[in-house]
Protein backbone atom coordinates (compact mmCIF):
# COMPACT_ATOMS: atom_id res chain seq x y z
CA UNK A 1 0.00 0.00 0.00
CA UNK A 2 1.47 3.64 -0.84
CA UNK A 3 1.81 6.46 1.45
CA UNK A 4 -1.09 7.92 3.07
CA UNK A 5 -2.03 11.58 3.64
CA UNK A 6 -3.86 13.45 5.82
CA UNK A 7 -7.17 14.56 4.23
CA UNK A 8 -9.62 17.25 5.22
CA UNK A 9 -12.04 14.92 5.43
CA UNK A 10 -11.58 13.67 9.70
CA UNK A 11 -10.99 9.92 9.32
CA UNK A 12 -9.99 9.72 5.75
CA UNK A 13 -7.02 10.05 4.08
CA UNK A 14 -5.35 10.63 0.61
CA UNK A 15 -3.64 7.64 -1.50
CA UNK A 16 -0.61 8.15 -3.60
CA UNK A 17 0.06 4.49 -4.79
CA UNK A 18 2.01 4.60 -7.85
CA UNK A 19 0.03 2.91 -10.48
CA UNK A 20 -3.93 3.28 -8.73
CA UNK A 21 -6.07 5.31 -9.76
CA UNK A 22 -7.23 8.37 -7.31
CA UNK A 23 -10.61 8.25 -8.01
CA UNK A 24 -12.32 4.84 -9.10
CA UNK A 25 -16.26 4.54 -9.82
CA UNK A 26 -18.31 1.37 -9.92
CA UNK A 27 -21.81 1.59 -12.54
CA UNK A 28 -22.66 1.23 -15.89
CA UNK A 29 -22.08 3.35 -19.09
CA UNK A 30 -24.17 2.81 -22.50
CA UNK A 31 -24.10 3.74 -26.20
CA UNK A 32 -25.25 6.94 -26.59
CA UNK A 33 -27.36 7.69 -29.92
CA UNK A 34 -28.67 10.88 -30.51
CA UNK A 35 -30.66 12.86 -33.15
CA UNK A 36 -31.82 16.18 -33.47
CA UNK A 37 -35.45 14.80 -34.64
CA UNK A 38 -38.46 13.17 -32.66
CA UNK A 39 -37.64 9.43 -32.45
CA UNK A 40 -40.30 8.77 -34.93
CA UNK A 41 -38.78 10.88 -36.95
CA UNK A 42 -35.10 10.59 -36.66
CA UNK A 43 -32.72 9.26 -39.67
CA UNK A 44 -29.47 10.09 -38.28
CA UNK A 45 -28.01 9.43 -35.01
CA UNK A 46 -24.84 10.27 -33.75
CA UNK A 47 -22.70 7.62 -31.79
CA UNK A 48 -21.29 8.38 -28.14
CA UNK A 49 -21.56 6.86 -24.62
CA UNK A 50 -22.54 8.05 -21.41
CA UNK A 51 -23.58 6.63 -17.73
CA UNK A 52 -23.26 8.66 -14.36
CA UNK A 53 -20.35 6.84 -13.11
CA UNK A 54 -18.48 7.27 -16.52
CA UNK A 55 -19.49 10.39 -17.10
CA UNK A 56 -17.85 11.60 -13.21
CA UNK A 57 -14.30 9.78 -14.12
CA UNK A 58 -13.77 11.88 -17.52
CA UNK A 59 -14.82 15.33 -15.95
CA UNK A 60 -11.98 14.66 -13.15
CA UNK A 61 -9.97 12.68 -15.78
CA UNK A 62 -9.77 16.00 -17.69
CA UNK A 63 -8.93 18.11 -15.15
CA UNK A 64 -6.38 16.41 -14.06
CA UNK A 65 -7.52 13.09 -11.94
CA UNK A 66 -5.93 9.43 -12.61
CA UNK A 67 -9.34 7.24 -12.76
CA UNK A 68 -10.68 3.91 -12.84
CA UNK A 69 -13.72 1.79 -13.36
CA UNK A 70 -15.48 -0.80 -12.17
CA UNK A 71 -18.33 -2.32 -14.69
CA UNK A 72 -18.46 -5.30 -17.37
CA UNK A 73 -19.01 -4.86 -20.73
CA UNK A 74 -21.28 -7.27 -23.18
CA UNK A 75 -19.08 -8.31 -26.25
CA UNK A 76 -21.14 -6.96 -29.19
CA UNK A 77 -20.09 -4.68 -31.82
CA UNK A 78 -20.29 -1.58 -29.38
CA UNK A 79 -17.45 -3.05 -27.38
CA UNK A 80 -14.19 -2.31 -28.70
CA UNK A 81 -15.85 1.81 -28.99
CA UNK A 82 -16.54 1.74 -25.51
CA UNK A 83 -13.18 0.57 -24.05
CA UNK A 84 -11.19 2.64 -26.65
CA UNK A 85 -13.45 5.77 -26.16
CA UNK A 86 -12.73 5.46 -22.22
CA UNK A 87 -9.18 4.40 -22.41
CA UNK A 88 -8.38 8.12 -24.83
CA UNK A 89 -10.10 9.79 -21.93
CA UNK A 90 -7.25 8.36 -19.22
CA UNK A 91 -9.57 5.92 -17.45
CA UNK A 92 -7.81 3.12 -16.14
CA UNK A 93 -9.63 -0.29 -17.49
CA UNK A 94 -7.63 -2.85 -15.84
CA UNK A 95 -11.25 -3.92 -13.51
CA UNK A 96 -13.31 -3.86 -16.55
CA UNK A 97 -14.34 -7.42 -17.45
CA UNK A 98 -15.61 -8.17 -21.27
CA UNK A 99 -18.29 -11.26 -20.72
CA UNK A 100 -20.67 -12.64 -23.26
CA UNK A 101 -23.98 -10.26 -23.46
CA UNK A 102 -24.93 -6.90 -24.93
CA UNK A 103 -24.47 -3.47 -24.00
CA UNK A 104 -27.41 -0.78 -22.72
CA UNK A 105 -28.33 1.59 -25.01
CA UNK A 106 -29.90 5.21 -24.71
CA UNK A 107 -31.78 7.40 -27.21
CA UNK A 108 -31.44 11.27 -27.15
CA UNK A 109 -33.92 13.04 -29.41
CA UNK A 110 -35.54 16.51 -29.84
CA UNK A 111 -38.99 16.83 -29.33
CA UNK A 112 -41.33 20.04 -30.44
CA UNK A 113 -40.42 22.87 -28.00
CA UNK A 114 -36.72 22.22 -28.19
CA UNK A 115 -36.98 19.72 -24.82
CA UNK A 116 -35.01 16.32 -25.02
CA UNK A 117 -36.39 12.95 -24.66
CA UNK A 118 -34.27 9.64 -23.27
CA UNK A 119 -35.23 6.07 -24.18
CA UNK A 120 -33.28 3.62 -22.62
CA UNK A 121 -32.93 0.02 -23.69
CA UNK A 122 -30.29 -1.47 -20.62
CA UNK A 123 -32.93 -4.13 -18.94
CA UNK A 124 -30.17 -7.22 -18.67
CA UNK A 125 -27.31 -5.90 -20.21
CA UNK A 126 -23.76 -6.85 -19.61
CA UNK A 127 -22.82 -4.51 -16.69
CA UNK A 128 -26.35 -5.32 -14.69
CA UNK A 129 -24.70 -8.43 -13.75
CA UNK A 130 -21.93 -7.34 -12.15
CA UNK A 131 -21.74 -8.96 -8.53
CA UNK A 132 -19.49 -8.46 -5.02
CA UNK A 133 -17.31 -11.39 -6.57
CA UNK A 134 -16.17 -8.82 -9.48
CA UNK A 135 -14.73 -6.56 -7.02
CA UNK A 136 -11.14 -6.71 -6.68
CA UNK A 137 -10.56 -5.34 -2.63
CA UNK A 138 -6.85 -4.17 -2.88
CA UNK A 139 -7.61 -2.23 -6.45
CA UNK A 140 -10.31 0.27 -4.12
CA UNK A 141 -8.57 0.15 -0.71
CA UNK A 142 -5.13 1.67 -2.46
CA UNK A 143 -7.32 4.76 -4.34
CA UNK A 144 -8.23 7.99 -2.91
CA UNK A 145 -11.86 7.93 -3.52
CA UNK A 146 -14.52 5.66 -4.21
CA UNK A 147 -17.63 7.28 -6.23
CA UNK A 148 -20.79 5.06 -6.20
CA UNK A 149 -24.41 6.15 -6.82
CA UNK A 150 -28.24 5.46 -6.61
CA UNK A 151 -28.19 4.33 -10.83
CA UNK A 152 -25.51 1.74 -9.96
CA UNK A 153 -27.55 0.30 -6.75
CA UNK A 154 -30.58 0.67 -9.20
CA UNK A 155 -29.47 -1.31 -12.05
CA UNK A 156 -30.02 -4.99 -10.22
CA UNK A 157 -30.29 -6.45 -7.25
CA UNK A 158 -26.30 -8.31 -7.63
CA UNK A 159 -25.15 -4.26 -8.48
CA UNK A 160 -26.50 -3.00 -5.65
CA UNK A 161 -24.96 -5.82 -3.29
CA UNK A 162 -21.23 -5.26 -5.32
CA UNK A 163 -21.73 -1.35 -4.96
CA UNK A 164 -22.52 -2.26 -0.86
CA UNK A 165 -19.75 -4.94 -0.87
CA UNK A 166 -16.99 -2.02 -2.45
CA UNK A 167 -18.18 0.74 0.00
CA UNK A 168 -17.78 -1.97 2.73
CA UNK A 169 -13.82 -2.12 1.43
CA UNK A 170 -13.08 1.08 0.94
CA UNK A 171 -14.68 1.86 4.59
CA UNK A 172 -12.65 -0.86 6.04
CA UNK A 173 -9.23 0.86 4.19
CA UNK A 174 -9.60 4.53 5.23
CA UNK A 175 -11.05 5.65 1.45
CA UNK A 176 -12.91 8.42 1.14
CA UNK A 177 -16.70 7.42 -0.11
CA UNK A 178 -18.75 9.76 -1.96
CA UNK A 179 -22.32 8.82 -3.23
CA UNK A 180 -24.75 10.49 -5.51
CA UNK A 181 -28.44 10.08 -4.55
CA UNK A 182 -29.07 10.52 -8.56
CA UNK A 183 -32.82 9.16 -8.35
CA UNK A 184 -34.12 7.61 -11.02
CA UNK A 185 -37.92 6.09 -9.64
CA UNK A 186 -38.40 4.31 -12.86
CA UNK A 187 -34.90 1.99 -12.14
CA UNK A 188 -36.70 0.94 -8.79
CA UNK A 189 -39.28 -1.68 -8.09
CA UNK A 190 -40.40 1.76 -5.53
CA UNK A 191 -39.18 4.48 -3.81
CA UNK A 192 -39.13 2.57 -1.09
CA UNK A 193 -36.44 0.19 -2.17
CA UNK A 194 -34.52 3.47 -3.39
CA UNK A 195 -34.52 4.95 0.16
CA UNK A 196 -33.46 1.20 1.78
CA UNK A 197 -30.82 1.29 -0.59
CA UNK A 198 -29.60 4.73 0.45
CA UNK A 199 -30.50 3.99 3.95
CA UNK A 200 -27.80 0.66 4.12
CA UNK A 201 -24.72 2.00 2.39
CA UNK A 202 -25.34 5.48 4.76
CA UNK A 203 -22.58 4.03 7.82
CA UNK A 204 -19.75 4.37 4.77
CA UNK A 205 -20.59 7.52 2.98
CA UNK A 206 -18.35 10.61 3.47
CA UNK A 207 -19.52 12.49 0.95
CA UNK A 208 -22.82 12.91 -0.34
CA UNK A 209 -24.55 14.96 -3.94
CA UNK A 210 -28.11 15.61 -4.10
CA UNK A 211 -29.66 17.58 -6.84
CA UNK A 212 -32.70 19.34 -5.34
CA UNK A 213 -35.62 18.93 -5.57
CA UNK A 214 -35.45 15.89 -8.16
CA UNK A 215 -33.15 13.52 -5.83
CA UNK A 216 -34.21 14.95 -2.44
CA UNK A 217 -38.19 14.96 -2.28
CA UNK A 218 -38.34 11.48 -3.45
CA UNK A 219 -35.98 9.82 -1.57
CA UNK A 220 -35.84 11.86 1.94
CA UNK A 221 -38.58 14.18 1.47
CA UNK A 222 -36.87 17.61 2.02
CA UNK A 223 -36.20 19.90 -0.52
CA UNK A 224 -34.32 23.08 1.01
CA UNK A 225 -30.59 22.86 0.12
CA UNK A 226 -30.13 23.29 4.31
CA UNK A 227 -32.64 21.09 5.54
CA UNK A 228 -30.74 18.50 3.22
CA UNK A 229 -27.48 19.15 4.17
CA UNK A 230 -28.52 18.83 7.96
CA UNK A 231 -30.12 15.60 6.87
CA UNK A 232 -26.97 14.04 6.19
CA UNK A 233 -24.97 15.49 8.89
CA UNK A 234 -27.39 13.73 11.33
CA UNK A 235 -26.27 10.62 9.58
CA UNK A 236 -23.01 10.90 9.84
CA UNK A 237 -21.97 12.06 6.68
CA UNK A 238 -19.08 14.78 6.17
CA UNK A 239 -19.65 16.76 3.23
CA UNK A 240 -22.74 17.71 1.40
CA UNK A 241 -23.08 19.42 -1.71
CA UNK A 242 -26.52 20.55 -2.59
CA UNK A 243 -27.01 21.29 -6.50
CA UNK A 244 -28.97 23.62 -7.24
CA UNK A 245 -29.01 23.41 -11.34
CA UNK A 246 -28.68 26.65 -12.65
CA UNK A 247 -28.22 28.50 -9.17
CA UNK A 248 -24.95 26.69 -8.47
CA UNK A 249 -24.94 25.32 -4.94
CA UNK A 250 -24.91 24.60 -1.34
CA UNK A 251 -22.16 22.98 0.42
CA UNK A 252 -21.77 22.10 4.14
CA UNK A 253 -18.90 20.94 6.46
CA UNK A 254 -20.21 18.60 9.58
CA UNK A 255 -17.02 18.98 11.08
CA UNK A 256 -17.07 23.00 10.87
CA UNK A 257 -20.95 23.09 11.06
CA UNK A 258 -20.28 25.56 8.13
CA UNK A 259 -22.37 25.87 4.53
CA UNK A 260 -21.68 28.03 1.60
CA UNK A 261 -24.00 29.13 -1.58
CA UNK A 262 -21.97 28.84 -4.74
CA UNK A 263 -23.71 31.00 -7.25
CA UNK A 264 -23.11 29.43 -11.02
CA UNK A 265 -21.48 31.69 -13.69
CA UNK A 266 -24.14 32.58 -16.09
CA UNK A 267 -23.98 30.45 -19.64
CA UNK A 268 -25.72 29.91 -22.62
CA UNK A 269 -27.19 26.60 -22.03
CA UNK A 270 -27.62 24.47 -25.12
CA UNK A 271 -27.47 20.38 -22.98
CA UNK A 272 -27.53 19.62 -19.59
CA UNK A 273 -27.13 16.39 -20.19
CA UNK A 274 -24.34 15.19 -17.54
CA UNK A 275 -24.27 18.53 -15.56
CA UNK A 276 -24.35 16.97 -12.26
CA UNK A 277 -21.99 14.63 -13.18
CA UNK A 278 -19.70 16.75 -13.87
CA UNK A 279 -19.75 18.16 -11.02
CA UNK A 280 -19.62 15.66 -9.22
CA UNK A 281 -16.23 14.88 -11.20
CA UNK A 282 -14.95 18.58 -10.57
CA UNK A 283 -15.70 18.31 -6.94
CA UNK A 284 -13.60 14.93 -6.66
CA UNK A 285 -11.09 16.08 -8.14
CA UNK A 286 -10.69 19.15 -5.68
CA UNK A 287 -10.98 16.94 -2.91
CA UNK A 288 -8.50 14.31 -4.42
CA UNK A 289 -5.88 17.33 -4.84
CA UNK A 290 -6.43 18.51 -1.40
CA UNK A 291 -8.73 21.60 -1.99
CA UNK A 292 -10.80 22.38 0.93
CA UNK A 293 -14.82 21.83 0.39
CA UNK A 294 -15.44 25.78 -0.87
CA UNK A 295 -12.36 25.55 -3.57
CA UNK A 296 -13.69 22.18 -4.67
CA UNK A 297 -17.31 23.34 -4.74
CA UNK A 298 -16.95 26.29 -6.71
CA UNK A 299 -14.84 24.11 -9.35
CA UNK A 300 -17.56 21.69 -9.66
CA UNK A 301 -20.20 24.54 -10.37
CA UNK A 302 -17.57 26.13 -13.13
CA UNK A 303 -17.07 22.53 -14.23
CA UNK A 304 -20.45 21.97 -14.57
CA UNK A 305 -21.39 25.58 -15.87
CA UNK A 306 -19.04 25.05 -19.00
CA UNK A 307 -20.24 21.83 -19.64
CA UNK A 308 -23.81 22.51 -20.07
CA UNK A 309 -22.59 25.08 -23.25
CA UNK A 310 -22.30 21.99 -25.70
CA UNK A 311 -24.27 18.43 -26.70
CA UNK A 312 -23.73 15.57 -25.07
CA UNK A 313 -23.00 13.67 -21.46
CA UNK A 314 -18.72 13.70 -22.25
CA UNK A 315 -17.90 15.25 -25.54
CA UNK A 316 -18.75 18.94 -23.71
CA UNK A 317 -16.76 18.46 -20.59
CA UNK A 318 -14.25 20.86 -20.12
CA UNK A 319 -10.53 20.49 -20.18
CA UNK A 320 -8.25 21.81 -17.21
CA UNK A 321 -7.12 25.00 -19.56
CA UNK A 322 -10.78 25.88 -20.09
CA UNK A 323 -11.66 25.71 -15.95
CA UNK A 324 -9.07 26.82 -14.08
CA UNK A 325 -8.97 30.90 -15.19
CA UNK A 326 -12.55 31.06 -14.41
CA UNK A 327 -12.39 29.15 -11.20
CA UNK A 328 -10.23 31.54 -10.05
CA UNK A 329 -11.48 34.37 -10.65
CA UNK A 330 -15.43 32.82 -9.83
CA UNK A 331 -13.89 31.57 -6.34
CA UNK A 332 -12.64 34.83 -5.49
CA UNK A 333 -15.48 36.20 -5.62
CA UNK A 334 -17.52 33.65 -3.33
CA UNK A 335 -14.43 34.24 -1.09
CA UNK A 336 -15.41 37.59 -1.16
CA UNK A 337 -18.91 37.58 -0.64
CA UNK A 338 -18.92 35.03 2.25
CA UNK A 339 -16.59 36.82 4.52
Amino acid sequence: MGERLPGIIPGASYSRTPGVPDIISIGECMVELYATAPLPEATVFHRSFGGDSLNTLVAASRLGSSTGYITKVGDDPFAPGLLNGWQLERVDTSRVQVVPGYNGVYFVSVIPGGQREFTYYRSGSAASTLTPHDLDQSYIATSTILHVTGISQAISPSCRGAVLMACQMAKEAGVIVSYDLNLRPSLWPSLEDARSALEEIMPYLDIVFASTPDDTRGLIRLSEPEEVIHHFWDKGVKVVAVKTGGDGCAVGEASSGGMVTIPAPAVKVVDTTGAGDAFNGAFLHGIATGMDTVSAAALAVVTASLKVRGRGAVASLPSSDEVHPLWEKHLSTVRRSST
